[in-house]
């Protein structure tokens, strides 16, 4: 990662800290931490859209064969659903981009904050 650096990054997501408070961000493992955690809910979003795109062409394949069956659209469970939701990029993106790239850039451009911690509890 050359750009942003460790440093633009988390000055990025310290800006909207009050001043006198402390920084959300304060070393670098936290902003691995961060970033890996939202480029896994972007790889979690991207297998659940391959799932749905291989239903479609296997039910496709089934309709040409003419088979005598219903062919009956597959729903997604609501754990696909909220993957789908929550990992869909934020930033303008192609699909050679790594997921990894995508959640810098979403950080960097404020897309998605880090919330404080709240007792032991740090979320996305």
């Amino acid at each position: 990662m050359i750009h942003p650096s460790y440093t633009e990054l988390m000055a990025v997501i310290n800006s909207e800290v009050e001043e006198g408070e402390q920084p959300l961000v304060q070393s670098r493992y936290s902003i691995v931490k961060a970033t890996a955690n939202r480029a896994k809910e972007i790889i979690d979003a991207r297998s659940v859209e391959e799932k749905i795109a291989k239903a479609r062409i296997e039910a496709s394949n089934k309709e040409k064969e003419k088979e005598k069956d219903k062919v009956e659209e597959k729903s997604i469970s609501k754990e696909d659903e909220r993957k789908l939701q929550v990992g869909t990029p934020l930033v303008r993106c192609s699909e050679k981009d790594k997921p990894l790239s995508i959640a810098v850039k979403e950080f960097y451009e404020g897309k998605v904050k880090i919330l404080g911690s709240t007792d032991e509890n740090t979320s996305l």
